[in-house]
């Protein structure tokens, strides 16, 4: 639903105090005209913190090396606020839910990127609230009609066009859909992982030639990581040794062959589109390989720790202990990475080579 009341205040302000809004705006980062974010909780902001979900990280110590928390769930900054900053944006991209994300804060981007969202809109039933990628869409599309309400269509396509779009989403789809324990076995008989991953990119498909029919034309889509590698699968399959859990990272090697292809598609199909593939699956494993050489200590467990071997039973929260240097740990809890860890993913995506981003880095597509 459109919150209209809080769009109000730009209806008085005149074209010319709007164009300059929009060019001032510009000029904070160089050659990227504004951020607008979709995904789930590797890339939220806070959207969660304003609707009723399991899944919330507004809590300490979530932000402890963020001045607190703020609905992150990380330490500190997600990959998405550190790409910001490299790409010279002075403010975070702000979540869409938040009543302050209102005109002219809309024209620097909008974060709707939502924790236990997926491709699916049955992923993450269980948490109860999430905004899964189509709500996202819609939102974004609220978002567009404001911004063309304020500056015109002429200027708004030309902002859109040179936007950068992000989207990090699937890995729920699979842990907390496909591969969640309590109806994993059944799902499982009935659909076999081929099945289940050629729905999720067919309705991807979809959702990604929405996104650039609303004017979204510089993309990046990120696939998914090796989740069987996070504390939380290590603990419920029961991992007595440091290996990684073979099945959920061969469902995401799955899907990611998928995915590549078909941002190779759109990218060939759709007329003045610069669709990009981030491997990220790539980049936390050669983190988890050579982490000695990344100057952790621990790849294995969560820094925010309160139950299981590798504490990837019980989210972060309160009652959990945290280790006492975070940068020398690759996960900040059961699922999610630290902010040592997303600055590193972060660099390699923007300046990284094609074996970590193709056809291009981010910074090579915002100058494009």
């Amino acid at each position: 639903m459109r919150r209209f009341s809080a769009r109000q205040p730009f209806i008085g302000l005149t074209f010319r105090t709007l164009i300059l809004l929009f060019l001032l705006r510009s000029c904070f980062a160089k050659n990227v005209s504004a951020n607008f974010v979709f995904g789930d909780s590797l890339v939220d902001a806070g959207n969660n913190n304003y609707i009723s979900s399991l899944s919330k990280a507004n809590y300490i110590p979530n932000g402890i090396d963020l001045g607190g928390p703020t609905g992150r769930f990380t330490n500190g900054r997600t990959i998405i606020d550190i790409i910001g900053e490299e790409l010279g944006f002075k403010d975070y991209t702000p979540p869409y839910l938040a009543p302050t994300t209102v005109w002219p804060v809309i024209l620097q981007g909008v974060n709707y990127a939502s924790g236990a969202g997926g491709i699916l809109n049955y992923t993450g039933h269980l948490f109860g609230g999430r905004i899964n990628l189509d709500a996202q869409l819609d939102n974004f599309e609220n978002t567009r009609q404001d911004i063309i309400s304020g500056i015109g269509i002429s200027a708004a396509t030309e902002l859109f066009k040179t936007a950068l779009f992000s989207v990090t989403i699937g890995s729920n789809d699979l842990i907390n859909n496909y591969l969640t324990p309590v109806v994993s076995v059944a799902k499982q008989k009935l659909i076999s992982p081929e099945v289940f991953v050629n729905a999720m990119i067919s309705r991807y498909r979809q959702q990604l030639v929405r996104l650039y029919d609303l004017g979204a034309r510089r993309i990046v889509v990120a696939n998914v990581g090796p989740i069987g590698c996070i504390p939380y699968e290590r603990d419920t399959n029961g991992a007595t040794t440091d290996r990684c859990i073979d099945f959920p990272n061969q469902m995401a090697q799955l899907f990611n062959t998928q995915l590549r292809s078909l941002v190779v598609d759109l990218g060939s199909s759709l007329q003045g589109s610069k669709f990009v593939y981030a491997d990220v699956y790539r980049i936390v494993q050669d983190i988890i390989d050579n982490y000695v050489s990344y100057g952790f200590e621990n790849p294995y467990s969560s820094c925010c720790y309160a139950a299981g071997r590798f504490g990837g039973l019980i989210p972060c929260g309160p009652p959990s202990s945290v280790c006492l240097d975070r940068s020398k740990y690759v996960f900040w809890d059961p699922y999610h990475p630290s902010d040592a860890t997303n600055v590193i993913i972060a660099k390699r995506l923007i300046d990284g080579g094609v074996q970590d981003i193709t056809p291009m880095n981010i910074r090579q597509l915002v100058e494009s």
